[in-house]
């Protein structure tokens, strides 16, 4: 807290697990007076007037009714990355403060994620790894054999601005593709990536070799692909989640990927995270999972920071905020 003319802006804490990268750091107290939540605690009375807007870097701080009160003057919140089903968008609303993410800066290495896992997954690359490492292996089975992505079918659910990427990225390997969307896209978007859309996502999950979720969690896409959409899928397909982990019905995944309804699933994303380590989707060889890093490069989480910086002086000063989220 160096310089009192500075906007207030809570944070949750400075590194540790879930804190504000160290590295983000002088950038932001060029433009912020930083509060952590552990200074805030030790001095509501002051420091609950003083605060502006809240910094929440990968869901932290934790929003709820009663931190609100304590803040009379906040004014937004700007939030790391796409998601806000962590944000209570009416909770806030009733207390006058203005949300704000991150949509478009994470989209492009969620969309490369996207290719790397199914790619990774087809190709059995984590367990080729093994193989080649592993001090027991005296040959290489001439039968040890993927699938190939060049030429597949990809089924796109939720063709907003990563499912698009991950289009763009697919046509390069010369698949088929096919999404579902609730609009559809235009003509000239579709014939630039060779998509066709599937009105019903009934008709994609029959026809697609590997399926990619790419949506937003919200009331309509929680558990969107359950015990029935699983069954509708090819036997030789994947599924592949660069969502939100709710997406999934993930009883319903790991009893389809155990009764072989489908062949395989590699998921940036599940729920909770991390898993229980007993949890049975961390111990089949036809699941990869990574630890939900679609846009973990240092170069998006640098734009995020600056993103969510302009985001707040834009509300600190009356202005257009920057990819505002609104009810």
């Amino acid at each position: 807290m160096e310089d009192q003319k500075l906007p207030c802006v809570l944070i949750d804490c400075i590194g540790e697990k879930h804190g504000v990268y160290e590295e983000h750091v002088e950038f932001l107290k060029e433009h912020f007076c930083l509060i952590t939540m552990k200074e805030y605690i030790e001095n509501k009375k002051i420091l609950g007037k003083k605060i502006r807007a809240i910094y929440m870097w990968y869901h932290k701080p934790v929003i709820n009714e009663e931190l609100l009160q304590s803040l009379p003057n906040l004014k937004i919140v700007a939030s790391s990355g796409v998601g806000i089903d962590h944000l209570d968008l009416n909770l806030l609303s009733r207390y006058g403060v203005k949300v704000s993410n991150t949509p478009f800066i994470v989209s492009t290495d969620t969309a490369d994620l996207g290719m790397a896992l199914m790619l990774a997954s087809s190709r059995r690359l984590v367990e080729g790894y093994q193989m080649a490492v592993s001090p027991d292996t005296e040959y290489f089975p001439a039968n040890w054999l993927g699938d190939e992505v060049s030429g597949a079918t990809l089924g796109i659910i939720g063709m907003g601005t990563i499912g698009y990427k991950v289009a763009e990225r697919a046509k390069a390997f010369e698949m088929k593709i096919l999404y579902h969307n609730r609009k559809q896209r235009n003509k000239e978007e579709e014939n630039a990536v060779g998509a066709i859309y599937c009105k019903k996502i009934d008709d994609l999950l029959r026809q697609s070799d590997f399926v990619m979720l790419a949506v937003n969690l919200t009331p309509q896409t929680h558990k969107l692909i359950g015990k029935r959409e699983l069954q509708l899928m090819k036997p030789t397909a994947t599924l592949i989640n660069i969502s939100r982990g709710l997406v999934v019905e993930q009883d319903d995944l790991v009893e389809a990927l155990q009764n072989k309804v489908i062949k395989a699933a590699a998921l940036d994303v599940t729920y909770p995270e991390p898993l229980p380590r007993d949890h049975p989707l961390l111990k089949m060889e036809n699941v990869l999972i990574t630890p939900h890093i679609g846009s973990a490069t240092k170069k998006t989480r640098h734009l995020m920071m600056e993103n969510m910086t302009e985001s707040i002086q834009a509300a600190l000063t009356s202005l257009p905020i920057p990819h505002e989220v609104l009810l």
